[in-house]
């Protein structure tokens, strides 16, 4: 038998990653396959998960226990992450990848060497900004709850 937590917050997981796609395509008009596959972005698939677990512990044994005690400190240390860590560390990415070219602007030298044998990128979207931690909580917390409610009616 499967875990049914577990499932439930794989599936908001799988949700919020197709999601991305057409949200991204509503946005700016391009459709962009890459956006299921990658992180950052709306709605944060992170976020979706850990608090599909939360709320699906928290329906089926309740908010007193110990099980719904840790999905709930999980979840709100991987949101943490995602809106602070990890969203700085692709604003840097950022500076970075733009490095090289300003100090060649700087020295007057563009385009140089560096701009033209330019290395990997550094990746930028890594993080999520509120609106995108808040919206994937809302997706996750509904099908926290549908799963345990169907667990429920299953048993």
């Amino acid at each position: 038998m499967a875990n049914r937590g577990l499932v439930t917050a794989l599936t908001a997981v799988g949700a919020a990653q197709l999601l991305k796609m057409p949200l991204y395509y509503a946005k700016t008009g391009e459709w962009d396959v890459r956006k299921m596959a990658g992180s950052g972005g709306m709605p944060s698939a992170h976020s979706s998960g850990v608090t599909a677990l939360a709320v699906y512990t928290a329906t089926k044994y309740g908010v007193k226990t110990p099980e719904f005690a840790i999905s709930a400190m999980l979840g709100i240390i991987v949101m943490y992450d995602a809106m602070n860590i990890r969203r700085h560390a692709g604003e840097i990415a950022v500076q970075v990848n733009d490095l090289d070219e300003d100090v060649e602007r700087l020295a007057g030298d563009h385009p140089g060497i560096f701009h033209k044998r330019r290395r990997e990128r550094l990746k930028e979207s890594l993080g999520h900004l509120p609106r995108e931690v808040a919206a994937g909580s809302l997706l996750g917390a509904v099908f926290g709850f549908i799963g345990a409610i169907t667990a429920c009616r299953n048993k």
